[in-house]
């Protein structure tokens, strides 16, 4: 039948009435908004307060005291710390959006065969219109909802929709009629009519004609894609602990002002009384106050939005080498807390490639040929040797193909396997096809099981018959007449047999959960009819062998998933597949012990679905196959394990699983799958590989540790500072560090530091530990100790100096071994700059120390860490200008130390180094 199609003025009047063919993405914030929704982290809030309570106390000491310009620096810094930790996080999540509409867009850009004045032309997928007539041949994606004029021997992939891999398509509507769909009765037994196909699946045999009735949303496809924009509220596991720490931090650094508010106006009435004048007490309350305040803000630590945000963002990066493309920054460190994986089988643990595992021939190798045949002429499938995406390696030289060449399979995976097997042994199948004629075919339908071809040789003139379909069926086909002459009987240590049929070799198979094939032979005589009223009426086949063919799992899944397991994540199959496919994978994968694991360890879809929400909440942990499940299925399933307090992640690559993906903590889509699935997910897994989600979750629990070392690191930093400024303030002198100097150590330091440690390689010995609790505080016990302890003991060294300052006239360091201490007295220039410089070197030689916690390494290893040494020179070279560079020493009130002073604050600072080298080298011989 020939078809006109649409003019170009009747394309225009549909794109206006219905639309384009793009689904429209989730309606995004604007910018301003997205920018603005960085401040409401808790850490950002009390910043934002710290900096304006001293952007008060900068605007009293500046106008009140008449004090320098110098002063409005602290909240200039905090502010800086701001803006940074905000910019960069919005920056980075903006460019990762933008690099995955570009990823999605390419979908719609691919061409579409369509019939529009009278001609074929190709259009961009996007410009399909409601009333189109497409075209549809195999390998095709469907490009939009539609109804069949013409469909040969027309198969379409509709698992993206209903997980169901190959429905067999008619242009006329069955007789048979249950409920209506899209206005159009169909059978009960179909979950879509079979007359109809749907945007986003693929077309796997045959071709057809069909005429476009839905476009963009509102096709199927859109459907769900709509159904599955629901926000998601869940709080991630970095996101509730950062929200825990911000207000512990706030209320520890709340309760120490408080703390030293009171005790000042204590220590004031105790040394004035009750009759002091009252305008020196307001003067006190004033300074004690602006005290407090400063306490505040030494003790936020600054830079810890910012290092979360490159800690992220570095990971990002990364990860993208690994092959995981990260669309939200948050997913980085989530998959790092995942407790379970619930992922899909096909093209995730297996290959997504048939492949013939054993072909069981039953006779001499005259039948082997005649079987051969049989498989390339009674076929419908290709292979395409220019492709570039390897579905198979091909183990001999054909036709030119070196060894090894990847192949790609052109319709019917399963035929396709058969053709990848003959060329794995040399046999030329093109070339078998061109020695016949083909008279006859009978195409492959759900009702008959089978398919058949009648062809005559152009060598001999032979006419033979071809039949390949269900071995059950197939085996029924022989039951009458003689075998074929050319064909020997079957051996009789085949087993249980029927007529020469191999039942017990069959059992074996479908115990081992592959798809069989059978295949049968028949000579015909001139005019003797083989097919009639679309049905076999031969009865003289002779049965030729059985093929077993498996999706094979990827060689390097077995490993990644124990790698999951022995990091105490449970693994859980969620498949379409029925429940002996499953168990099979599992089991090869090493998820499924027989003896150890129990049948009620796996259900299907229509059994989970039958459960209450009780009685799921109950089961879901102990689960570990899923099969026949459907798109609800799953979500449920993700929905109990989260209210258990589990950490979720699914992968998923067609449209049915968008509302799993969008439930998880993380939604791992697959690069082959669905724009629906890409955009419903948080990370997309490149290559389809189980191996790329086990590095990225290696990847997200190396971030959460690299922010655990630099929350140590700064808050070491951030103690020993607020104990200094506090035992300064009750000593009754001055500041020991100015406003500047804490801008130095409080902000450039700590950025540095952030930059430093969130470049910090993965290391793979996370894996050998079990995920954190989700409730677990961010600061651990042993990090607490550590930072009293350290902190406490750097506070001791300096405030032990600060006395001996006060109490001694102190020009050169080796002064300390003759000290004479008198009475208390003002801290000249020279022992403030060594007060501040030995405050710097010992933290700066902390930072190794804090880089290698819970490394079970030496802090002197370096390998893969030139971001941390390139920012430690800067760090140390920094400290030396500000020292000794004119200018510098005046903003910073210091000046010049000798290199004598400098070898012994080297030496004396990188003790502490040296010391947990010594520390590390006693517990690991223990």
């Amino acid at each position: 039948m020939r078809y006109s199609g649409l003019t170009e003025a009747q394309v225009s009047e549909s794109r206006r009435q219905h639309g384009s063919n793009v689904l429209t993405p989730p309606e995004r914030e604007p910018l301003w908004r997205q920018f603005l929704s960085k401040f409401a982290d808790p850490l950002i809030i009390v910043l934002l307060i710290a900096g304006g309570l001293s952007v008060g106390i900068s605007i009293y000491e500046h106008f009140g005291l008449g004090q320098g310009t110098e002063v409005f620096f602290e909240p200039v810094g905090i502010f800086v710390a701001i803006l940074l930790a905000t910019g960069l996080a919005f920056y980075f999540e903006h460019q990762a959006d933008k690099e995955f509409l570009v990823l999605n867009s390419v979908d719609d850009d691919e061409p579409v065969e369509v019939v529009r004045e009278g001609g074929v032309r190709q259009v961009a997928r996007r410009d399909v219109v409601v009333g189109d007539i497409v075209v549809l041949n195999t390998g095709d994606e469907v490009a939009a909802d539609g109804l069949l004029l013409e469909a040969t021997r027309l198969i379409i992939d509709e698992s993206t929709l209903t997980g169901e891999p190959l429905s067999h398509k008619s242009a006329a509507a069955p007789a048979s009629v249950g409920a209506t769909h899209c206005g159009r009765p169909h059978p009960a037994d179909f979950t879509y009519p079979p007359d109809h196909v749907y945007k986003g699946t693929k077309v796997m045999d045959g071709h057809g004609v069909m005429q476009v009735l839905a476009v963009g949303d509102k096709t199927e496809q859109g459907r769900v894609f709509e159904a599955a924009q629901i926000d998601n509220s869940v709080k991630t596991p970095l996101s509730e602990q950062l929200d825990g720490l911000g207000l512990w931090v706030a209320r520890a650094s709340y309760g120490v002002a408080a703390a030293v508010v009171i005790g000042r106006i204590v220590a004031f009435f105790l040394a004035y009384g009750a009759d002091a004048a009252l305008g020196p007490f307001i003067a006190y309350l004033l300074q004690t106050i602006m005290l407090a305040v400063t306490l505040v803000v030494v003790s936020v630590p600054e830079g810890l939005p910012m290092a979360v945000t490159l800690s992220l963002a570095y990971s990002m990066r990364r990860m993208l080498k690994t092959n995981n493309l990260v669309r939200r920054l948050h997913a980085c460190e989530t998959m790092g807390a995942a407790t379970v994986i619930c992922t899909d089988k096909t093209g995730t643990l297996t290959q997504n490639q048939m492949k013939v595992e054993e072909l069981k021939l039953y006779g001499d190798e005259a039948s082997e040929e005649l079987l051969f045949e049989g498989m390339a002429i009674n076929s419908t499938a290709e292979i395409d040797f220019t492709a570039s995406s390897p579905t198979a390696a091909v183990g001999a030289t054909f036709h030119g193909f070196a060894s090894g060449r990847p192949l790609q399979v052109v319709g019917n995976p399963t035929e396709g396997a058969l053709l990848l097997y003959m060329l794995e042994r040399g046999v030329d199948y093109s070339a078998l096809r061109q020695g016949v004629e083909v008279e006859e075919e009978l195409p492959f339908t759900t009702e008959l099981k089978y398919m058949a071809t009648v062809a005559r040789s152009r060598a001999d003139g032979r006419r033979m018959l071809y039949v390949k379909g269900a071995p059950e069926i197939i085996l029924d086909l022989c039951l009458v007449g003689a075998p074929h002459e050319g064909a020997a009987p079957a051996p009789a240590s085949v087993g249980a047999t029927h007529c020469g049929r191999p039942h017990s070799q069959l059992a074996l198979y479908q115990q081992r959960a592959m798809r069989t094939l059978a295949f049968a032979i028949q000579e015909l005589h001139d005019g003797e009819e083989a097919i009639k009223d679309g049905r076999l009426v031969a009865r003289r086949l002779s049965f030729l062998g059985l093929a077993a063919i498996s999706d094979p799992v990827r060689p390097d899944v077995a490993g990644a998933v124990d790698q999951c397991l022995m990091a105490g994540i449970d693994v859980k199959i969620v498949t379409g597949d029925t429940p002996t496919t499953a168990r099979k994978i599992g089991r090869e994968i090493g998820l499924w012990r027989d003896g150890a694991d129990e049948d009620d360890q796996i259900i299907t879809g229509p059994e989970l679905s039958a459960m209450t929400d009780g009685e799921l909440l109950q089961r879901a942990q102990d689960l570990k196959i899923v099969a026949r499940a459907r798109p609800m299925d799953k979500k449920r399933l993700v929905e109990a394990l989260q209210q258990r307090g589990e950490v979720v992640a699914v992968t998923g690559d067609g449209t049915n699983d968008a509302p799993a993906l969008r439930a998880a903590h993380v939604g791992l889509s697959m690069g082959s799958g669905t724009a629906v699935a890409k955009e419903a997910s948080d990370i997309t897994i490149i290559d389809n590989s189980f191996k790329s989600i086990g590095k990225a979750v290696m990847w997200g629990r190396s971030l959460y540790q690299n922010i655990q070392r630099f929350l140590l690191f700064q808050l070491t930093v951030n103690v020993t500072a607020c104990l200094l400024v506090v035992s300064g303030a009750f000593m009754g002198t001055e500041s020991p560090l100015t406003v500047t100097q804490m801008l130095w150590i409080n902000l450039i330091m700590d950025t540095f530091a952030a930059t430093a440690l969130a470049s910090l390689p993965p290391s793979e010995s996370v894996m050998k530990q079990p995920p954190r609790p989700r409730k677990a505080f961010i600061l651990s016990g042993p990090m607490l100790w550590n930072i009293l302890g350290v902190g406490g003991f750097f506070f001791l060294l300096l405030l032990v100096l600060l006395y001996i300052f006060q109490h001694a006239d102190v020009r050169q360091l080796s002064d300390l071994l003759s000290l004479r201490l008198g009475s208390k007295g003002h801290l000249t220039t020279y022992e403030l700059t060594l007060l501040f410089t030995i405050f710097v070197m010992t933290h700066f030689f902390y930072l190794f120390c804090a880089r290698a916690y819970a490394s079970g390494r030496s802090a002197l290893h370096f390998r893969g860490c030139q971001g941390l040494m390139t920012i430690a020179i800067l760090i140390f070279l920094g400290q030396v200008a500000m020292v000794e560079v004119p200018g510098l020493q005046q903003l910073f009130n210091v000046c010049g130390l000798s290199l004598k002073d400098w070898v012994i604050i080297i030496i004396g600072s990188s003790l502490v180094l040296l010391t947990r080298e010594a520390w590390h080298l006693a517990t690991k011989r223990a």
